[in-house]
């Protein structure tokens, strides 16, 4: 064997059936990426004598005698960047930046006549986060980044700090280290929907060559907890263990084999017998609340806090305001529908993993891809009582996230291996395992009455929600209250009414989802306010903003008002205006035999959690005149990183590129709940504002004092105080300070608390083709009310990776189970992402607001816009085919199927 990668040559033997993907990774090249391992994704695309290959379907013995070349090689030797990877940069083609090695490595092999065909060139990349626009300017070669200015970086397309890094292949994920001593870890899951471990003999495990452990429920803390994180854990029931003696849905894990090798791991895994006694299983939430079912937790209620364990309610909320009844009975037009949306993979494309070790000070250390590491730190000194200053978790670049990574998963079982075994351990999870062993959005069905008057006015709405958390009720009780907070709050009606459960059953538990539960309701409100506005002749997007709740009104639920929750600034009417201009305009007609179509849908989302939401931060003034800012918020390509940065800078009159900024590590900062919930800039965001300008405060005051000036007399610049002497450089103001013992160093910290909400509204043309049911979306728009836009760029990717995610979940994503309730759709081949090719191009606008709690205006833009898309597209597919479709995905085949219902419901009879 002898392979030239990147220049080098290796002459070491792969093992019996390596691929190629983790030939070079054991090797160090790092930039090539496991995303699927079935050559479905793109990740781990390399050049092989220049042509692009994915890796992981690559057999490693193939490569003997030929040149690979990886991302890192795409650069001279000299460090020139490739001009694909200059472009991905200028453009910003990425954002978690987990598929950008995969995008330059097949960009690099495109000749003319593949550049002029993108959908067919890219049928084999997938990105999860950018929704594609990005890409294909990065390809085209348009420049999107602006240029850095002294004091004035919030407002401007300012390029993400790991941008070099990401397009050389040199950011560093979650396993892009090299841990001396590793040893690998497998799971075994269980083929059952319900049963009990009567016994495990793990005896033949132990003889395979290479196993060192194997972990079961005897080895496993009693004590109950719950895999969600939030600031406050009570929010979350307590029903789950490390390993347990009860399994409750096919794939949750049984044991844990720890090997010095993977093969070695897996082998271990299919010698260990299990005894199961299978018990009855229930997979419907319906079936699930009714006397008699199956219980999937037979748990003390108050202590698990679970509502009717007995009933398989772990949660649920009733209330009304005013008398529905006396609603309806004034109303001239009533409709009443029920509405369902599927379960849907949040399909990172760096799954969930963790490497644990213990360092040189005897503490567990723990690398993981997580939106929050020091929860994840609180619950593993929780579970294994251990004080904080003994755990470190650390989050390094990770490769997605979208709420599946607000759990912990992984860590927990690895650290109980580490603990065990006093050596390094590594989780990995495989893209099946991502699908029947993570998490997945929660199933909704809700019933939905609403009802109005002829003048358009709105009455009475009522719904009744049951949404399936599947087997363990991380998030579950959460995600249901929060799904009937601003979808009611957002509409003014005197009467209004919510029954809503959130129900165990023995399927794959679902968790949190950007939008957390919000859009599966706003699918259904905003479908039945459509509908009821053309039973009444009435234009819908009239009638909707006849009755959405103003600047000054109270925004109330059944469940009623909380507190500190405010519209500090309001856009919601500038969105309806960008839709009706939209409306106004003449588009592309529709291909001949098929049905045209317009719809739109709005939403309201709060800019962060009820209860508080902590984040602190710390900025210093270093030795050589720049900046350090700690943060203890994770980057995960939702861009905080560049906007902390511009905010830092816009407080200390400098630039962003000499401000370092360190982040997702415990020991970095104080504690700071997680990247979640639209958090990143409106709560942690603060925290930095707070910190960089009390670090401001600071160096005028020691400056004016150093010199013996008034204060007022001295301003910030770039590199210096200025003066009416002239300039002090910041570096001799370091040197100054140090001298009388002084640090010059600020800590920022906000609470999440009061809170503000933002609005989107989105539109679409459509036409339909009522020969296969096939959609196409002729344009699409979306309204944004971001409050200030830190980063135009950065949040216009936001709001676009929103809109792809949604409209696959609309189109054809969902998770499916098997009558067993095993999930049937564990690969990506089996699971449709929307491609390159299926993502229109969509128009974004941002309203012109300030909001008065938001850091310096701003309002949160990662959730919110995927909420209005599936309700949008409804309404436009109702207003093309006369059908209101109730049931999300849109699949081909059911919208064919009922056009055809309709076609043959009109036919007359005895005709053909």
């Amino acid at each position: 064997m002898k392979v030239d990668v990147n220049g080098r040559t290796f002459e070491e033997e792969p093992r019996p059936g390596q691929c190629l993907r983790t030939y070079l990774r054991e090797r160090g090249w790092f930039g090539v990426k496991k995303g699927c391992d079935q050559g479905d994704c793109g990740a781990c695309t390399v050049h092989v004598d220049g042509r692009p290959v994915h890796s992981c379907l690559y057999p490693a013995f193939r490569a003997d005698g030929h040149r690979v070349t990886t991302v890192e090689g795409l650069a001279s030797p000299d460090g020139e960047l490739h001009p694909v990877q200059q472009k991905f940069l200028d453009a910003q083609g990425f954002q978690c930046g987990f598929c950008t090695a995969g995008f330059l490595m097949t960009t690099a092999a495109l000749d003319e006549d593949k550049l002029a065909d993108l959908p067919r060139a890219f049928k084999g990349n997938l990105c999860r986060c950018t929704g594609y626009r990005a890409i294909e300017d990065a390809v085209r070669g348009v420049k999107n980044v602006e240029a850095p200015a002294p004091g004035e970086s919030v407002g401007r397309s300012l390029p993400a700090p790991a941008g070099p890094q990401v397009v050389t292949g040199t950011a560093r994920y979650t396993f892009d280290i090299d841990v001396p001593g590793v040893l690998h870890m497998k799971l075994l899951r269980s083929p059952h929907a319900h049963a009990r471990i009567l016994a495990i003999d793990t005896s033949a495990a132990l003889r395979v060559p290479g196993v060192q452990a194997v972990f079961t429920h005897h080895d496993a803390p009693e004590r109950h907890f719950s895999t969600a994180r939030h600031e406050h854990p009570e929010e979350d029931p307590d029903d789950t263990r490390v390993l347990d003696d009860t399994v409750r849905y096919a794939g949750q894990r049984v044991a844990a084999v720890v090997a010095d090798s993977e093969a070695s791991a897996e082998e271990g895994c299919r010698r260990i017998e299990v005894t199961y006694e299978e018990l009855p299983a229930v997979l419907d939430p319906e079936e699930a609340m009714r006397p008699g079912a199956p219980v999937v937790h037979d748990k003390d209620a108050g202590a698990a806090r679970i509502s009717r364990p007995q009933n398989n309610v772990v949660g649920e909320a009733h209330g009304e305001i005013g008398d529905v009844e006396a609603g309806f009975a004034e109303a001239d037009v009533v409709y009443e529908e029920t509405f369902r949306t599927q379960r849907v993979q949040h399909a990172s494309l760096e799954t969930h993993g963790a490497v644990a070790w213990i360092d040189e000070n005897g503490r567990l250390t723990v690398r993981t891809s997580s939106q929050t590491p020091f929860l994840t730190r609180r619950a593993l000194c929780a579970l294994y009582d251990l004080p904080e200053e003994q755990v470190r978790v650390v989050a390094g670049r990770v490769g997605g996230g979208f709420g599946g990574k607000q759990e912990m998963l992984v860590e927990d079982i690895v650290a109980l291996a580490v603990l065990k075994l006093r050596k390094p351990v590594k989780l990995e999870y495989t893209r099946a395992e991502q699908f029947y062993g993570a998490t997945t959005r929660h199933p909704f069905t809700i019933r939905v009455k609403a009802g109005a008057r002829r003048d358009g006015t709105l009455t009475a709405l009522q719904l009744r929600v049951v949404a399936n958390t599947g087997a363990y009720g991380n998030h579950g009780p959460a995600v249901m209250f929060h799904s009937v907070g601003e979808s009611m709050a957002v509409y003014r009606a005197a009467h209004k009414q919510v029954d809503a459960y959130s129900v165990y059953t023995h399927t794959v538990p679902a968790g949190a989802f950007r939008g957390y539960g919000l859009g599966q309701v706003l699918f259904a409100v905003e479908s039945a306010l459509d509908e009821l506005a053309r039973r009444l002749g009435l234009d819908p997007l009239e009638f909707k903003a006849r009755n959405i709740i103003g600047p000054d009104e109270p925004m109330l639920t059944p469940g009623g008002h909380e507190e500190d929750l405010h519209i500090a600034s309001y856009g919601l009417d500038q969105c309806l205006s960008i839709v009706r201009r939209a409306q106004s305009q003449p588009g592309e007609p529709a291909p001949e035999g098929w049905l045209l179509g317009e719809g739109a849908a709005l939403a309201m989302i709060a800019t962060g959690p009820p209860g508080g939401h902590l984040a602190d931060a710390k900025a210093t003034l270093l030795s050589d005149g720049t900046f350090d800012l700690a943060v203890g918020t994770a980057e995960f390509g939702n861009g905080t990183t560049t906007v902390h940065k511009q905010i830092a800078a816009g407080e200390l009159a400098t630039t962003v590129d000499r401000i370092t900024i360190r982040q997702s590590d415990t020991d970095v900062v104080r504690h700071d709940t997680g990247a979640f919930a639209s958090t990143g800039t409106v709560v942690a965001g603060k925290a930095t504002l707070r910190a960089a300008r009390a670090l401001a405060g600071q160096l005028l005051d020691f400056a004016a004092a150093h010199l013996g000036v008034a204060r007022a007399d001295c301003r910030l610049a770039e590199e210096a105080v200025l003066h009416p002497g002239g300039r002090l450089l910041l570096k001799e103001v370091y040197a100054a300070s140090r001298a009388v013992g002084l640090e010059l160093a600020a800590d920022g910290h906000f609470g999440g608390t009061p809170r503000s909400v933002a609005f989107n509204a989105h539109w679409f043309r459509v036409a339909v083709d009522p020969g296969t049911g096939e959609i196409r979306i002729l344009r699409s728009v979306h309204a944004a009310d971001a409050g200030k836009v830190m980063n135009p760029m950065q949040c216009r990717g936001q709001v676009e990776g929103g809109v792809a995610q949604a409209l696959g979940a609309t189109l054809f994503e969902r998770v499916l189970l098997d009558e067993r309730g095993a999930v049937d759709t564990a690969a990506f081949r089996r699971y449709r992402l929307p491609q390159y090719a299926d993502v229109p191009r969509t128009e974004v606008h941002f309203m012109e607001t300030a909001d008065a709690i938001g850091p310096l205006g701003a309002k949160s833009m990662s959730e919110s816009p995927f909420n209005p898309v599936a309700p949008a597209l409804a309404n436009a597919l109702r207003d093309a085919t006369g059908v209101r479709f109730t049931e999300v995905p849109l699949l081909r085949d059911r919208v064919w199927w009922e056009l055809a219902l309709r076609s043959d419901r009109r036919r007359p009879p005895g005709s053909p």
